[in-house]
């Protein structure tokens, strides 16, 4: 299934049913009363989240959803059947937007949230309504209202704690795949990573929630490769973990690297840019005492952002480092 977090669709209520004019007539009542019933209610539109939903291809598939009409009023004072409600479901992480104000009208984050986007029109009224002492055969009737309509764009932001960054080949999926069952493709070649990989971190002290994305490029705050699409799915995180492949071993390209990613952040958003983050030297099983010296490196550039020597392969380095992870999140949750 093709990964879409992104569609523009059309969302129409159900009309309420029509009002019904009719009159009693039976043997022996020739000058029988009014009795024509109410309109059903039209069915409303309803988002609700899925558990088994990662992707709205669906509605790249299907653009325009609409609810059923309510029925119309009978005789009999039969009131019209209200219509059934459509329901749609999607990843949770979906943001449903006004596509002409750009309003977030609502953020689907737990697999309990509900809302309805669109409601029904109400029935209209039968003639039996607008029976009174002064008017004893009323040929009154309303129409049903018509159902709300709305364009609204569905975008997708994963759920996560934690988020991977860095330029393409860092290791972020070798990285994702060695701490969490998450198993993302693999191989030696820029932009392996084709959408976002998630896995649950799980260990003595907690467990949480991590995100990777392609790798990012110079330019990708403008549109440059595939990383820039997906920035988004970082702007839920509450850390960032910054992965520096180390196999160059040169101090001076490393920090230009690093320094890359932190203006594509800037550029592309300030509040992510903002946000904690933490460098992962990777691949420190290639030269080890290197590694070291280029930590302490790293760790002078860069005084106000943690460092990590690890390597995903080896292990060597990333218990200590998911210790450390684990402990924060439970620090910021509790704030």
């Amino acid at each position: 299934m093709s990964f879409i977090d992104e569609a523009s669709i059309e969302i129409i209520a159900g009309k309420g049913g029509n009002g019904c004019l009719s009159f009693r007539r039976e043997k022996f009542i020739p000058k029988g009363g009014p009795d024509g019933g109410d309109g059903g209610r039209g069915g409303s539109i309803i988002f609700l989240a899925e558990k088994s939903l990662t992707t709205l291809q669906d509605f790249k598939l299907q653009t325009r959803y609409q609810a059923k009409n309510g029925g119309n009023g009978q005789g009999r004072d039969k009131h019209g059947k209200d219509a059934p409600n459509t329901f749609l479901k999607v990843p949770i992480g979906t943001q449903i937007i006004n596509e002409q104000t750009e309003e977030i009208i609502c953020d689907i984050t737990s697999y309990e949230d509900v809302f309805e986007i669109a409601s029904g029109g109400k029935g209209g009224m039968g003639n039996a309504r607008f029976k009174s002492s002064t008017n004893r055969a009323p040929r009154k009737t309303t129409n049903g209202f018509e159902g709300e309509k709305l364009s609204i764009k569905l975008e997708l932001k994963v759920l996560a704690d934690v988020g991977l960054l860095g330029l393409p080949n860092a290791g972020k999926s070798t990285f994702i795949s060695a701490v969490s069952s998450a198993k993302p493709k693999i191989a030696d070649y820029p932009f392996t990573t084709l959408k976002p990989n998630l896995g649950v971190v799980k260990n003595d002290f907690s467990s949480f929630v991590i995100a990777d994305i392609p790798g990012l490029i110079s330019g990708a705050s403008s549109g440059a490769g595939l990383g820039f699409k997906f920035l988004k799915h970082l702007s839920r995180v509450k850390l960032l973990l910054h992965l520096v492949d180390l196999s160059s071993f040169a101090e001076n390209e490393l920090t230009d690297d690093i320094r890359k990613i932190e203006k594509e952040l800037e550029l592309y958003d300030s509040k992510l840019f903002k946000t904690d983050r933490w460098i992962i030297l990777n691949k420190n099983d290639l030269n080890p005492e290197k590694s070291e010296i280029i930590k302490k490196f790293i760790e002078n550039n860069f005084p106000n952002i943690p460092v990590y020597n690890i390597s995903s392969v080896s292990m060597n380095g990333v218990k200590k480092l998911v210790e450390d992870i684990s402990k924060w999140c439970l620090d910021k949750s509790s704030e």
